[in-house]
């Protein structure tokens, strides 16, 4: 138990220095499960001797023999081929410039409300999560096309980047969701349903959002002003500009709903709708085809480095008697399932001032799954649970990734007006975790319509 601790503390100080995570949990986990492995028979790893200084080698074998099965496994895991083909999917849509159309399609419905363009903001970030998957990608784009009209109709800063940064985060909870993919394969739950599960939480988020902004123009009127009505017959004219996000999440997600094909096909399907799209689109070139295999590429390697070092990690503090120990704690103080969870949400919400998104799943879902499972926690909804508490870090200070992307993509804004204009979101998303915590059914309902 002690040795896991020391780990986790020798992990956050090479995190805070700035070593990446991946290969922080491979060292950390590899030079720890060679202690703890030397330590179960008595040895040392590191000693003096007559010839100076000696190692373990049988304990390092093990523990390299250890990281390299599960370096085996994670890149051999059939599974795990989902995720480079979401990535390639989104980097598809982001390439077809759909995000300029999705975003005045939204706001013909919205703008002319007050608070219409935030709304219309969030809307297209709904939208584009649905078949972009990355929260800071939604973010990113969003940024680009949203910024400058609300500034042009007079939008308070704070609104307008909170929205943004906010709506972003819709990214990892609306389907298809690459940090979705990457809990199903550490906590070795059913990505289809994890899918299926996001998508009720998903739209109520959405609708929370809207009421945020309401609420906010409600009690500032000048926050977010109304825009111009838009003819009717030129929003159906916009709508029809967006057709292929339909298309593309109709076909993946209802794809999986009947059975007709698993997550791992849905992808490979998405990756052809979304690249005929592009080329539909006319912005499909050799030039961003490489790029975008490129981006692919790159993304993909670093998830798979950090997936490989939790599983080495998860190895180590398991060895290290640390699953063991929280286990018989729980018992000691007789928790009940729902207050575990509890406390691990409480833990979630305390690190995603720290570490992002993808951080937090790789590093703590393969211990917390080894916990919750054997109490019988349902792990398609601790999912859903867990990846709104994430959201949650993606716009808290200190770090709040979210807010850190949109200052990059906007000028002349402080990062904590953005912090500023994101705290009704988060009260949305408080609400939500809530909600979603004491009634299962809102993430269960739609899994349990597919017979699962």
């Amino acid at each position: 138990m002690i040795l896991s601790l020391i780990g986790f503390v020798v992990l956050l100080a090479l995190a805070f220095v700035g070593v990446p995570l991946g290969f922080s949990l491979i060292l950390v986990g590899v030079v720890g499960f060679a202690i703890a492995r030397a330590d179960m028979v008595g040895q040392a790893l590191i000693w003096w001797g007559d010839g100076g200084l000696e190692v373990n080698a049988r304990a390092f074998n093990a523990a390299f023999s250890m990281a390299g099965q599960q370096m085996f496994d994670v890149s051999t895991n059939y599974g795990m081929t989902v995720i480079p083909l979401f990535v390639l999917m989104g980097a598809f849509i982001h390439r077809s410039q759909l995000s300029q159309d999705l975003y005045e399609a939204a706001n013909a419905f919205l703008g002319h409300r007050r608070g219409g363009m935030a709304m219309g903001t969030v809307a297209a970030c709904a939208g584009f999560a649905a078949v972009c998957g990355s929260s800071i990608a939604t973010a990113a784009t969003i940024s680009k096309v949203a910024m400058p009209s609300m500034r042009r109709f007079g939008y308070r800063d704070s609104l307008s980047t909170g929205s943004i940064a906010a709506g972003g985060t819709l990214g990892i909870l609306i389907p298809p969701s690459v940090p979705m993919v990457l809990y199903g394969i550490l906590a070795e739950t059913d990505i289809a349903d994890l899918f299926m599960a996001g998508i009720l939480p998903g739209l109520l988020l959405t609708v929370m959002f809207f009421f945020a902004i309401g609420m906010t123009t409600m009690i500032d009127p000048t926050a977010g002003p109304s825009a111009e009505r838009v003819p009717m017959a030129e929003r159906f004219r916009l709508v029809l500009k967006v057709w292929g996000i339909v298309v593309i999440f109709v076909v993946i997600i209802g794809g999986i709903y009947m059975g007709i094909f698993t997550a791992t096909e849905a992808a490979g399907v998405g990756v052809i709708f979304a690249a005929l799209f592009a080329m539909f689109r006319k912005r499909l070139t050799w030039r961003s085809l490489w790029e975008s295999l490129v981006e692919t590429g790159i993304t993909t390697g670093m998830i798979f480095i950090v997936a490989i070092g939790a599983l080495i990690f998860s190895n180590f503090v398991n060895i290290a008697g640390f699953t063991r120990a929280m286990t018989d704690v729980l018992a000691f103080y007789d928790l009940s399932p729902f207050q575990v969870v509890l406390c691990i949400v409480l833990a979630y919400l305390a690190m995603g001032c720290v570490f992002d998104s993808i951080a937090m799943l790789t590093l703590t879902v393969p211990v917390v799954a080894a916990i919750l499972k054997p109490m019988g926690v349902d792990m398609v909804w601790f999912g859903i649970v867990a990846v709104i508490a994430i959201e949650l870090g993606l716009i808290t200070p200190p770090v709040g990734i979210n807010v850190f992307v949109v200052k990059a993509a906007t000028t002349g804004i402080s990062v904590w007006t953005i912090f500023r204009g994101v705290m009704p979101f988060v009260g949305a998303m408080l609400v939500l975790l809530g909600l979603v915590l004491a009634f299962p059914s809102i993430a269960t309902l739609v899994p349990s319509l597919m017979g699962r």
